[in-house]
């Protein structure tokens, strides 16, 4: 059943998505003076119809899309050419390119909205660089910067926000140095720090785990509560379940500050003597563990922001105003990317199955919150709307962007286009749309084949 909430999620989201989108146009155009003769929200079937101040409403059936008619048409559907100066294309061309950027402009609004109130609701991750955690590459060199300092660049490109820094650090290749450029809060001065990766060997238990710290107030057992656990742990024969505490391993508490190094320091001819809870029970028992070489994690740590000051909410403004150049800054970075070969071009675009795909992958994950689940999907909800607003300034027939070509063309040469250049430049519109559909819906594909 998760599917099909999700499907309805994402046809409701992209609705309303829409909706706005054409609501921005409409209420330009009236602050304008435009005539306007009609508002549809959804498509399909009409629902409910009412007229206000000489404009028809109508709510219809399928939430998949809106419009906004800005001239008259006949009973078979044709537009009635006319003189009225009230008319959108009879109004002076800024006021026209006006209208035609509304809309983008409020599905920028809108993202920018929704980040900012999840921003003083929840909280934020700032660029601030935190306290290095240990036997990391930022560790190493922890003496070299300031916590609270402005992360701006990594390897050179920029950073706006937390996504563009777990970009930069999942794309790049974690063998090599990365040069991370920070502001200084102190002398407002650019430095450089070089993360240096290391080659480590380190005993693995093969399991993966929660931890479970004093803090957590809704268990008894402080450790890790153990969530996987790899067959082939002690050469093919698990000691540990999924559901055991492990407290101690040698008698060192897995919690405790120094467990890393201790557990680096470990041989091959070591056993691991691990302590742990099952149904109320301490038990013990020896593991034969797995060592393996490993390169150092980068270590860089943001810091949380929570909204508690004029101040706060200062950052969480300006944060929440760069997310739209953080997501064109990565989409930018990724098309980079696949012209190098460093990622498959199916990653990078998305159509609905894509987007229905990503909400259900958190609809139906057991192990987060309602809470969680819905605060991913209205942060969601941001992007996309961001995303829109970038893809409906593309010079495509049906999007604003071909309008808006048409109207600075206009702007320079100081006449109107010819109907034959404005319909060479509307087939090769529909071209570019026709592919665009074709290949996020093959990149849906092979993501859900593929990964």
């Amino acid at each position: 059943m998760s599917i099909v909430r999700s499907i309805i999620f994402v046809i409701i989201m992209l609705g309303v998505l829409a909706t706005l989108h054409e609501l921005g146009h409409f209420w330009v155009a009236r602050l304008l003076k435009i005539k306007v003769f009609e508002v549809s929200i959804f498509v399909g079937p009409k629902l409910i119809t009412w007229t206000r101040k000489g404009v028809k409403f109508c709510i219809r059936l399928i939430p998949i899309g809106a419009y906004v008619r800005f001239s008259e048409v006949d009973d078979e559907g044709y537009v009635v050419e006319s003189s009225d100066p009230d008319l959108l294309i009879n109004q002076p061309r800024f006021k026209r390119l006006l209208v035609s950027l509304a809309g983008p402009a409020m599905n920028l609004l809108l993202g920018f909205s929704i980040f900012l109130i999840m921003f003083c609701a929840t909280g934020f991750v700032s660029t601030e660089i935190g306290p290095a955690l240990r036997n990391t590459q930022a560790y190493e060199v922890s003496s070299e910067y300031t916590p609270g300092d402005m992360i701006k660049k990594v390897n050179g490109n920029n950073v706006y926000s937390s996504y563009d820094l777990y970009y930069e650090i999942d794309s790049f290749d974690p063998t090599k140095d990365m040069t991370i450029t920070l502001k200084s809060k102190e002398t407002g001065k650019n430095y450089d720090v070089v993360l240096v990766p290391q080659q480590k060997t380190r005993a693995m238990m093969l399991i993966t785990v929660k931890r479970v710290s004093e803090e957590d107030s809704e268990n008894d057992y402080k450790g890790w509560l153990v969530r996987t656990v790899d067959p082939e742990q002690n050469n093919n024969n698990p000691v540990l379940e999924v559901g055991d505490y492990v407290t101690h391993v040698n008698g060192v508490s897995v919690l405790d500050e120094s467990f890393d190094d201790y557990v680096e320091s470990l041989t091959t001819e070591e056993v691991m003597k691990v302590t742990y809870v099952r149904n109320g029970e301490t038990k013990e028992g020896e593991i034969v563990p797995r060592v393996v070489e490993y390169t150092t994690d980068r270590g860089i740590r943001l810091t949380q922001r929570f909204i508690d000051s004029p101040y706060s909410f200062g950052l969480a403004f300006n944060y929440a105003a760069k997310m739209p150049f953080s997501i064109w800054n990565i989409s930018i970075r990724g098309i980079k990317d696949i012209i190098a070969g460093k990622e498959k071009a199916y990653n990078l675009v998305s159509g609905p199955i894509g987007i229905t795909t990503m909400v259900n992958d958190v609809v139906k994950d057991e192990e987060d919150t309602v809470s969680d689940k819905l605060y991913v999907l209205i942060m969601l909800s941001a992007v996309i709307s961001i995303a829109l607003a970038f893809s409906n300034l593309l010079p495509i027939p049906g999007l604003d962007g071909i309008q808006i070509i048409f109207i600075v063309v206009e702007m320079v040469i100081g006449h109107k286009l010819s109907e034959k250049a404005e319909g060479r430049l509307t087939i090769v519109g529909f071209v570019i749309i026709i592919l665009l559909v074709i290949l996020a819906f093959i990149s849906d594909i092979l993501r859900i084949i593929f990964g």
